[in-house]
């Protein structure tokens, strides 16, 4: 049977799809501390970043950017808060703290490729796919995926840093598809977030693949996406591709 579509670009999130970080939040957090002198548990602090990273996100959405932050300050500020609801009230305290672990996290050695994440990158190429970064993340991913070997497969890394917006907006996607130079109707989207990579990608007609753990899937995704649209681990990405290509067209 003859291909119905053609998929010709792949846009990719990173964290927790193709990266995720070596250690734990909280027991990287407690490390750091405990090297400054401080002992703080590595469970309140990953509860405490918890609460921060959201409080920050809802008040100073995309880094802060339209508030005058940088991604620096507005990380740095998420630490002071974490360590503050995890009951170290001292910010000059935490403030090298801070500092060292921005600078750890723009490490690569500070991340670690998921499994199956080159091998399947490296089979798109392969087949004459075009590669590219969709990413709430700030200025530092371009040089972890340099530095962990990744930066090579992708024509471009597109972050909500720089873009001005970030994932689920749609105007996130249209710049990534402005900037391949390709309809949304070739291009699909591979991420582990429903809100953010599945239905954000699908927002603009791009066909899109939610990554899943071995979680069970929540009640509500796992009735919304369709099972050839979930993938286990990356190994299943090209035979989704396939049976996306092979199938009729949805009217």
């Amino acid at each position: 049977m003859a291909h119905r579509l053609q998929i010709r670009l792949l846009t990719w999130d990173v964290k927790d799809t193709l990266l995720r970080l070596r250690h734990p939040v909280g027991e990287e957090y407690a490390t750091k501390a405990r090297a400054h002198g401080l002992e703080v548990e590595p469970a309140s602090l990953r509860q405490a970043f918890s609460q921060a990273y959201r409080a920050q996100s809802l008040r100073f959405p995309n880094y802060g950017l339209s508030h005058g932050l940088t991604s620096r300050r507005w990380w740095l500020d998420v630490v002071l808060q974490t360590f503050y609801l995890a009951g170290v009230r001292d910010a000059r305290a935490v403030a090298p703290i801070a500092d060292q672990l921005y600078e750890d996290f723009s490490k690569p050695c500070s991340w670690q490729v998921l499994e199956g994440a080159e091998a399947t990158l490296r089979e798109c190429r392969k087949r004459g796919l075009r590669l590219a970064v969709i990413s709430n993340f700030d200025r530092r991913l371009e040089d972890i995926l340099m530095g962990l070997g990744l930066r090579e497969h992708f024509d471009f890394v597109l972050t909500s840093e720089a873009a001005g917006w970030p994932k689920p907006d749609p105007r996130i996607f249209q710049e990534a598809l402005r900037l391949a130079q390709v309809e949304p109707a070739v291009a699909a989207h591979i991420g582990d977030s429903y809100p953010c990579d599945f239905k954000g990608a699908r927002a603009v007609g791009m066909h899109s693949f939610l990554v899943v753990g071995p979680e069970p899937l929540d009640a509500a995704v796992k009735d919304s996406v369709s099972q050839e649209f979930l993938l286990p681990s990356l190994s299943h990405l090209l035979p989704a591709l396939d049976h996306l290509e092979l199938s009729p067209p949805e009217l």
